[in-house]
């Protein structure tokens, strides 16, 4: 008889001293779950497990393999799936964290879902599909024809205003939300035939370049009478030259800057910021990134710390408040009107702060890797160093 293999396999490299991590189903774990961790270097686990990224031994290595099984099977709480489950019975599994099986797959792979992606789920599910005709349909037995017949109700069915869904960014989130999840359906059901997968994707409509403020315009924003206290000029800054978002701004903690360098380095952000029951999370690339820390914002950070203090988080008012975004948005308006800005028709909200940074460094003719890396969208090329972004010259 056959020995069983064992739980996990740790090995250490023989060109350095990382110890690759390999997990076997007979740890108990499932093997789609399994499959996620061959050869994963320890840098991978979970942030609940940081300490244990770093193993300078096997005997190390081993209680970190140990500690990893212990989390994954505490996470692994999807309920198992009857064969006669209908589409809204699957659906409505992706609208809690708890029972969504990406969900599950991604804690697998250190990537869980964060709270917005299940909040945009849920509302999916029951503002679109839920009383459709084509929830009560078995997952086993829906096909293309019911498939195509739910692309059509959908795109057909109105919105304010009376405009159809169909060419609207909600429609295509709705139809990319259901063909992901009997993708998901089928990843266990080999012998399964998806009924989307002969229908292509909605294609995004793109409406050109984003509105963005001229460098000028931003200038004007910096000028004496528009940022009233450290609070405002901090924000606008962090915004306008460094490119961070609402939720990484409050998000940001004093071990976050270089002053030396400088530079921050952003590494979390606050998911649902939106709404009440915020909890902080990672960025929306689910990786940290580094951001200029421009002498402008060094200066209104301290200005900041001299009129409300220094606490745990870098963006806050005197009670330990953060700036919620409904002062953001009363804020930036009056910034556009003290500065004298005309939008002249262009849609200028503080999401297109992070637009007109990445204007203004294209026609520097900065290379767009970098400032994908910047902004935090994904890229595979990460330059070597940051620059400080200064409003340009009058």
């Amino acid at each position: 008889m056959s020995k069983s293999p064992q739980p996990f396999l740790v090995t250490r490299r023989k060109d350095a001293k990382t110890f690759p991590l390999t997990l076997n189903v007979s740890c108990g774990l499932p093997s789609r779950v399994c499959r996620e961790w061959i050869r994963r270097s320890f840098q991978n686990l979970p942030d609940v497990l940081a300490a244990h990224r770093q193993p300078k031994s096997k005997a190390a290595a081993t209680i970190g393999a140990l500690a990893l099984i212990a989390y994954l099977k505490n996470n692994q709480t999807v309920p198992v799936v009857k064969s006669d489950v209908t589409v809204g019975q699957w659906l409505e599994l992706f609208t809690a964290l708890e029972t969504s099986p990406r969900a599950a797959r991604n804690v697998a792979r250190n990537r869980p879902n964060s709270i917005d992606t299940i909040a945009d789920y849920e509302s999916y599910y029951r503002l679109h599909v839920k009383d459709d005709a084509f929830s009560d349909l078995k997952m086993d037995s829906a096909n293309d024809e019911d498939a195509l017949l739910l692309l059509g109700r959908l795109g057909a069915r109105q919105l304010h205003a009376g405009r159809p869904m169909a060419g609207t960014r909600t429609y295509e989130a709705v139809i990319k939300f259901v063909r992901m999840a009997f993708h998901e359906y089928g990843r266990t059901r080999q012998r399964w035939i998806n009924p989307f997968q002969h229908l292509d994707p909605p294609q995004g409509i793109r409406h050109g370049r984003s509105d963005t403020l001229t460098d000028n315009e931003v200038v004007r924003l910096f000028a004496p009478g528009v940022l009233l206290d450290g609070m405002e000029r901090g924000v606008c800054a962090a915004m306008f030259l460094a490119g961070l978002r609402r939720a990484e701004i409050v998000a940001l903690k004093p071990e976050g800057r270089d002053w030396k360098t400088p530079k921050l380095t952003v590494r979390r952000a606050w998911q649902k910021f939106d709404y009440n029951g915020r909890v902080l999370g990672p960025t929306k690339s689910k990786r940290e990134r580094e951001a200029p820390f421009d002498g402008v914002l060094q200066q209104a950070v301290r200005k900041l710390w001299e009129e409300n203090g220094r606490r745990e988080f870098v963006f806050r008012f005197k009670g330990g408040k953060m700036p919620t975004p409904h002062w953001w948005n009363d804020h930036f308006h009056r910034w556009l009107e003290r500065a004298g800005i005309d939008t002249g028709g262009r849609k200028i909200v503080p999401h297109s702060s992070r637009h007109s940074l990445a204007s203004t460094l294209e026609a520097r003719n900065v290379p767009l890797r970098y400032i994908q890396e910047l902004l935090g969208h994904r890229a595979t090329y990460r330059p070597r160093r940051y620059t400080c972004m200064r409003p340009p010259a009058r």
